[in-house]
């Protein structure tokens, strides 16, 4: 297992492989539905991301409030299959790389292979757990949002792995093929 640290360019990241287990440390954005309709909508009218989100990384998750002296009560990765549709646009114009849980669309694999990005699945259903990786957490954009507005974390070893590679490697896609065979 290797720390992957954040932000990373998509030369590092192309050394990873479908399957690798990881952990991540470094800042993140996190971005739910509601967000990337928003900053797509930017995009599509600014021709460039919002937020200096070029290089980063979109961690598919809504945070819940600090709680217990920590920077976030829980935060863990939300179904990415729902932001498929803004993915390949979001790719081509910087993000490197996501975090989310569950399987991608065909689309999604291709274009981390045309961008060199990468997906990173993490486990599910452990928020509570998961938050103890956040070291800190701030608002960055439409508040009014709440756990779906756009927040910078910084994560501290969160444990996840390369669900789709940089050359469009499926984890998802190669298991379903090996189920049927």
């Amino acid at each position: 297992m290797c720390d992957v640290r954040f932000p990373a360019s998509r030369a590092e990241l192309a050394a990873l492989a479908v399957g690798d287990e990881v952990t991540l440390s470094g800042e993140f954005y996190t971005a739910r539905d509601a967000t990337h309709a928003r900053l797509t909508e930017l995009l599509e009218r600014d021709g460039v991301l919002p937020f200096d989100l070029a290089g980063a990384t979109l961690f598919y998750a809504g945070p819940t409030p600090p709680r217990a002296g920590r920077p976030a009560g829980a935060i863990g990765p939300t179904t990415a299959k729902r932001m498929d549709a803004w993915t390949p646009q979001l790719l081509s114009a910087g993000i490197v790389a996501m975090i989310g849980k569950g399987a991608r669309s065909q689309d999604v694999a291709d274009a981390c292979a045309a961008t060199g990005s990468v997906y990173f699945a993490a486990v599910g259903g452990a928020a509570a757990l998961l938050a103890r990786h956040v070291t800190s957490m701030e608002p960055v954009a439409w508040p009014e949002l709440g756990a779906e507005a756009l927040f910078l974390v910084t994560l501290d070893r969160l444990p996840a792995f390369v669900a789709i590679d940089a050359r469009g490697e499926d984890l998802y896609a190669a298991a379903r093929r090996e189920w049927r065979s």
